[in-house]
């Protein structure tokens, strides 16, 4: 697991909208086959919200290839670095001290929990370099604090590239199949402030 800078912007979708083809986007020479994973994330913050307040997110998720404790804080409009550290043997609450020392001496617990399908596919160029990727996503989030409550669903379609021009042609050929720019910043963003 490595820390990196994650560029990414986000999009709604209607449960049957039909996901563009990349392939024919600038520089893309191939588009992978979609891959599917269940993805389970517990997110946590203080009791007044103060990770979320300051666009930071902690969450220990399993499922799929990055499964593990990731901490994201904001690095620019649409970059967050992530800091990664591995499931171990610990509890649910028992944070990686590597991660519970850059958020400090904040009093967290689990505040919601986050249940994903996510398909995800990448796009290359023609050397082979892996220049996005795209995740299609299927989410139900609940507030832990309000178990009883219904929980959130809906569809949201993540670009994740350092290329700007990239981000921006996704942007573009999403839009244009009816996706819309994503009004929540977060997924638990969106479950905790709806």
């Amino acid at each position: 697991m490595a820390d990196h800078l994650e560029t990414e912007r986000k999009y709604e979708a209607d449960p049957s909208f039909v996901l563009p083809s990349f392939a024919g986007l600038p520089g893309v020479a191939r588009v992978d086959d979609a891959r599917t994973y269940l993805l389970s994330a517990t997110y946590f913050d203080t009791p007044d919200l103060r990770l979320l307040a300051d666009r930071m997110t902690l969450r220990r998720r399993t499922g799929g290839p990055d499964e593990g404790w990731h901490l994201k804080l904001p690095a620019g409009k649409d970059t967050r670095k992530e800091l990664q550290e591995p499931l171990g043997s610990a509890s649910t609450g028992q944070i990686p001290a590597r991660l519970a020392a850059e958020i400090g001496e904040l009093p967290v617990g689990p505040v919601a929990l986050l249940e994903t399908e996510r398909t995800v596919r990448h796009l290359f160029d023609d050397a082979g370099r892996e220049l996005a990727e795209v995740a299609d996503d299927l989410v139900t989030g609940r507030k832990l604090a309000h178990a009883d409550a219904e929980p959130v669903r809906w569809r949201e379609i993540e670009i994740e590239t350092a290329e700007e021009d990239l981000l921006d042609a996704c942007g573009q050929l999403l839009t244009a199949a009816g996706a819309r720019p994503g009004a929540s910043p977060s997924k638990v963003a969106r479950v905790l402030r709806g």
